[in-house]
């Protein structure tokens, strides 16, 4: 048995092993996961993302691949997101510089300890800068200041050169950091054992540098240590440790997505704002609001919109597998891939010219007339007709698509029973699988609740003597299908839950709205999509009853309003036999259920296409809002 089983064993399967056990050895947690999938390398929590290599990789191709499960490794091991958080600056260039900065001190701590991990470290990096487009830059306008900062710290800590490739990028900036920097920069040696002080030195770096206008942001930190059992602490405390869950690491051109994940681990808890902020006698400490949001939010205080909720004691967000039996789910999923293949052939069809319209985007355009890359055959008739002209190379474009994340969020109340929960089923499976196969990573989520006309709020509510207006009394049911970073082959057999008898109930899409849309903001894709997909607008019967008209469907109003009006999440709906265009800037109406598939793919075809995604809307419709 195990003899066929070894010969059955994948050419690269011990590669992935040797390379799991290299990662928890250097990372010194036993618990630490590796996973191998396609895309970027990452570190969320106690899983290491690798991609996945390929069936016969070459030498270098394995040196750089051990080289991001080093990094990724070094950065478990040595590096606190709690004091990361705690010292790093809000956002903006100065975040881009300090998370550049303190990756390559986890780095060069490795690399000083091991000559063969400086190799694959090494590796690593000359893979990420091999596009060239920094060798030959002139101007600092052209070239990021976060990756010349952090390959001068490397050089520094480990005196390894920079990259042939980087050279344009470090004759820009060199002289200009060390006129400013240049004796902090004498400095690193001394504290690149300790995060803490090596964080405060980098804040001083900054501050040389003027990318720290303001000496608070740098001098939070301070605050911060000392001990606080106010509200505010607590609340600093709980935004370390939501920042904790989604902390990643990326190549070192991909500084601007981590600020973007480093500033959405901080929205991950309610932000607060203080109209009094001149009024600095005895204020507790408050957390800042995020970039993109300048006025107090629907998203995070509801009450102060006038919508309350009774109580969340009872709500419930779980993943579809902890819902239901592994044998239910077997048997669910086979009824639903029997319905699968009825549909497969049209909605197949689509998904096919959505993947034909991604991957076109691979050879859309070209930087022509380079120094080095593919050599351009249309333009060797010049060296023919004039022997002085020189070889002109070629290279394609940026792939924008592939640092997306698209969640799709489905209705799951008791109006989709029968044939439209079933074909939302369906098309979720299938452009989830097109999806994947382009590199674009989708989450899928259900939303109903957990009783018909209100539950054991209803209940604790009639028990305290029916108050007057109570809010919603509901209690929440909020399913996962399927994560953005699972692989489909994982999470097929969720969505079949949808097909239990007694799942589907009543449907509250303004708190459904709001959490998928905080799920998306704790994501490191700098572009996200949020699909939903209903047949109707809110319903609770319970909650309808006992307070205000229109309690649930004025709520929704000021939801979507506010991701499209402020929110980077680009928002798009799909009602089934229901008018969503009232509620929903960027919509459409299909009169029959069949028509999902071809819906879903025309509205992504359609943003993916944008040169330009939309951001929010017209400033009239923002200060009308706020």
């Amino acid at each position: 048995m195990s003899q066929s089983s070894k010969r059955k064993e994948g050419p690269v399967e011990p590669l992935k092993r040797s390379l799991a056990a290299c990662v928890r050895t250097i990372a010194g947690d036993a618990e630490v996961e590796v996973r191998y999938q396609a895309g970027q390398p990452l570190l969320i929590g106690k899983t290491v993302h690798l991609p996945d290599p390929p069936r016969a990789p070459t030498k270098r191709e394995v040196a750089v691949l051990r080289g991001s499960a080093d990094s990724l490794a070094l950065h478990a091991a040595c590096h606190d997101n709690q004091v990361h958080q705690r010292l790093a600056p809000s956002h903006g260039p100065a975040r881009d510089a300090f998370e550049a900065m303190e990756r390559a001190r986890v780095e060069a701590v490795g690399a000083s300890r091991m000559a063969g991990m400086a190799g694959n470290l090494t590796a690593k990096l000359e893979a990420s800068y091999a596009h060239g487009r920094f060798s030959v830059v002139k101007s600092r306008d052209d070239a990021p200041l976060a990756d010349a900062l952090a390959l001068l710290v490397r050089e520094k800590l480990t005196g390894a050169a920079p990259p042939k490739t980087t050279k344009g990028m470090i004759q820009a900036w060199r002289g200009w950091v060390d006129e400013r920097a240049g004796h902090l920069f004498n400095q690193l040696d001394d504290h690149v054992e300790d995060q803490e002080s090596f964080g405060r030195l980098m804040q001083e770096m900054l501050r040389a540098m003027d990318l720290i206008q303001d000496a608070q942001d740098a001098q939070s930190s301070e605050q911060e240590e000392k001990p606080d059992t106010s509200e505010g602490g607590s609340e600093a405390a709980d935004d370390n440790e939501a920042g904790e869950t989604g902390s990643e690491e990326s190549d070192p051109q991909e500084s601007s997505e981590e600020q973007d994940l480093g500033e959405l681990e901080d929205s991950l808890e309610p932000a607060q704002t203080d109209d009094d902020d001149d009024d600095a006698d005895g204020e507790e400490a408050v957390e800042t609001t995020e970039p993109w949001r300048s006025n107090a939010s629907v998203l995070d205080d509801p009450e102060s919109f006038g919508y309350k909720v009774f109580t969340r004691k009872y709500d419930e967000e779980a993943a579809a597998e902890e819902l239901a039996t592994p044998e239910e789910l077997e048997r669910l999923h086979g009824f639903l891939d029997k319905e699968l293949r009825g549909l497969s052939s049209v909605v197949a069809r689509l998904a096919n010219r959505l993947q034909r319209r991604l991957l076109a985007q691979q050879n859309r355009a070209w930087h022509f007339d380079l120094e080095e890359g593919t050599l351009d055959s249309a333009r060797l008739t010049r060296v023919i007709t004039d022997p002085t002209a020189p070889l002109s190379f070629k290279q394609e474009c940026d792939i924008e698509f592939r640092d997306t994340v698209v969640t799709l969020l489905i209705d799951n109340s008791g109006s989709m029973r029968g044939r439209p929960i079933l074909v939302a089923a369906c098309c979720a499976d299938i452009l989830a699988r097109t999806l994947e196969r382009c590199g674009v990573k989708v989450e899928i989520l259900g939303f109903t609740t957990r009783a018909w006309k209100g539950g054991q709020s209803k209940e604790l509510w009639i028990q305290e003597g029916r108050p007057a207006n109570p809010g919603r009394l509901n209690d929440l049911r909020h399913i996962i299908y399927k994560t953005a970073d699972a692989p489909w082959r994982r999470a097929k057999k969720s969505l079949a839950l949808m097909m239990r008898e007694g799942i589907l109930k009543e449907n509250i899409d303004g708190e459904a709205l709001a959490w998928a849309h905080r799920r998306l903001l704790a994501r490191p894709e700098q572009r996200r999509i949020l699909m939903m997909i209903s047949d109707g607008e809110p319903v609770d019967d319970s909650t309808t009853t006992a307070n205000a008209g229109q309690y649930m469907e004025n709520h929704l109003r000021q939801v979507i309003e506010e991701i499209e009006a402020n929110s980077p999440v680009q928002l798009i709906a799909i009602g089934i036999q229901h008018d969503v265009t009232r509620y929903y800037r960027s919509a459409v109406r299909i009169s029959d259920p069949t028509e999902l598939a071809g819906a879903m793919t025309e509205k992504l075809v359609e943003l993916f296409e944008e040169k330009v995604p939309p951001q929010g809307r017209s400033r009239r419709r923002q200060r009308r809002f706020h």
